[in-house]
């Protein structure tokens, strides 16, 4: 079974790494449970590091993607916790970096606070695989 997927994009929305609607006909939906990290797969601290939760929150998205037969690439949208608003720019340039020209549809939250006080991002997603 394969699916299409198409991006509604707008030029703001672009700027800030996200489209305003993802369209699929066909496929599988994936629900993706919210996702921090303290620690990389090797168990060294991220604590205070933003930049290295993210990387590693989509690393680990990306592999529970692909025990569904997916990919990062099939996120269709996600809802992203922050905990200071100023890691706002820094994600969207990692988002950048990561997904191309073709993002998630996207919620950006800042929050007071995760589970745990050195969580400072959580990404709940959800995907469309064949």
């Amino acid at each position: 079974m394969t699916h299409q997927r198409s991006y509604i994009k707008r030029d703001n929305a672009q700027a800030r790494a996200y489209s305003p609607a993802v369209v699929t006909q066909g496929g599988r939906i994936v629900w993706l449970a919210g996702q921090t990290v303290v620690a990389d797969r090797e168990g060294r601290s991220l604590a205070g590091n933003f930049e290295g939760q993210v990387r590693e929150i989509f690393a680990l998205l990306g592999a529970t993607l692909e025990q569904a037969g997916g990919t990062l690439a099939s996120l269709v949208t996600m809802t992203v916790s922050i905990t200071d608003a100023r890691f706002g720019d820094a994600f969207t340039q990692l988002r950048k970096e990561i997904f191309g020209d073709n993002f998630p549809a996207s919620a950006l939250i800042t929050v007071a606070g995760l589970a745990k006080p050195e969580m400072l991002v959580e990404v709940q997603g959800i995907a469309v695989v064949d």
